[in-house]
């Protein structure tokens, strides 16, 4: 078997070295300066195993990670630790040394603190920043052996909310908002946007989309009669962003107007001249008993009414008194005497033409009609 005399690198990050046994040393040759009572130097206990770098049995494969900003974390058994796996003989040999190192420098060690085992190195890293972020690796050496292994991190915190957030247009029961990306991302990709809205008369605010990947989208079943305000919220791993811009217009959803189309239909016209629709009748009346005398008539507009006796204006005169009431009209003498029998006449007159009726009263004795009603019997 060949002396171990230089390392084999396999894929990955592990480190393999073929064994050695004790017969299989050869003895360092002496130097020129060496005489042959010079004393022969003395090996160091055989390695039956060389150190390796693996991950831990209960994660096949682990070559990144991630922590949130300002929590602590560390590498333990489960997750990432490294088991130095150098096995010893019951007489002994060195221990392994670990050395970590982030991005290929020291680590501060004001932050960050180291604990070794004899079967692992946990790194602890207090209170995360986003500098912490980088690959980390541990590098173990036992005398002229080496193994490695490597791990990338990535410190992530909330994103920043969106830049910007615009109504663009509002039609019908729907709104179209568009809005711009954050310029923090917390250092991780984006996993979409949480659309909001909210109405002025509850101020309450109610989800609408969720891990939403464009930056435009339309808010469709609005309700009539509401203002309506929209926020945005930046999402990554560690959830959404702490604040989120509103919208400065408000979505105002309107009933739309009502148009009645009013059917066209010809005016009527009901203007007409005077025409009696009664008319005055003959009658005999006795002296001292008040007698009326009636009559109708339409016409529009409404006409005015004049009272003749024998073709001479009686308006004014107190022993008659007229009356005109929804067409009809009235002539009301007082206590008529001989003088009073005659022609009356009413006469109707309006801008479309004029109308008259007459009739004859007589005005008889209260004697002479005695004796007329004796001759009768």
């Amino acid at each position: 078997m060949e002396a171990a005399t230089a390392p084999e690198v396999a894929v990955g990050s592990k480190l393999k070295v073929k064994e050695v046994s004790p017969a299989d040393a050869e003895p360092p040759q002496a130097s020129p300066g060496q005489g042959a009572g010079s004393p022969t130097p003395q090996l160091l206990p055989p390695i039956e195993d060389a150190p390796m770098g693996d991950p831990d049995p209960s994660e096949s494969e682990l070559h990144r990670g991630g922590a949130r900003l300002g929590e602590a974390f560390d590498f333990p058994f489960t997750m990432v630790s490294v088991r130095l796996s150098a096995k010893r003989r019951s007489q002994g040999k060195p221990k392994p040394q670990a050395i970590w190192t982030h991005d290929g420098c020291a680590l501060d060690t004001s932050r960050v603190s180291v604990r070794n085992g004899e079967r692992d190195s946990i790194l602890f890293i207090r209170e995360a920043q986003r500098a912490d972020s980088g690959r980390y690796q541990l590098r173990v050496q036992l005398g002229g052996l080496e193994a490695t292994a490597t791990i990338d991190i990535l410190v992530i915190e909330r994103p920043g909310p969106p830049q910007s957030i615009k109504l663009v247009d509002v039609w019908g029961f729907n709104a179209t908002l568009e809005w711009t990306p954050p310029q923090d991302t917390g250092n991780t990709a984006l996993l979409g946007y949480t659309v909001q809205k909210a109405d002025t008369k509850s101020g309450l605010w109610f989800t609408v989309l969720e891990h939403y990947h464009r930056t435009s989208c339309i808010v469709s079943d609005l309700i009539i009669g509401n203002s309506y305000a929209f926020r945005v919220f930046a999402e990554n791993q560690c959830g959404l962003s702490e604040t989120a811009p509103i919208t400065t217009d408000l979505a105002h959803i309107q009933k739309a107007a009502t148009v009645y189309k009013i059917k066209g239909f010809a005016q009527r016209d009901f203007s007409e001249a005077p025409k009696f629709t009664q008319p005055l009748a003959d009658c005999t009346t006795v002296t001292g008993y008040n007698t009326q005398l009636f009559c109708c008539v339409r016409a529009s507009p409404r006409p005015k009414i004049i009272w003749l006796k024998n073709k001479m204006d009686i308006q004014g005169n107190p022993k008659y008194r007229a009356l005109t009431h929804l067409g009809i009209c009235s002539l009301e003498i007082r206590k008529p005497g001989p003088f009073d029998g005659g022609i009356y006449t009413c006469k109707a007159v309006n801008p479309l033409g004029e109308a008259s009726v007459d009739c004859r009263v007589d005005v008889k004795d209260i004697y002479d009609t005695t004796e007329f009603n004796s001759l009768q019997y």
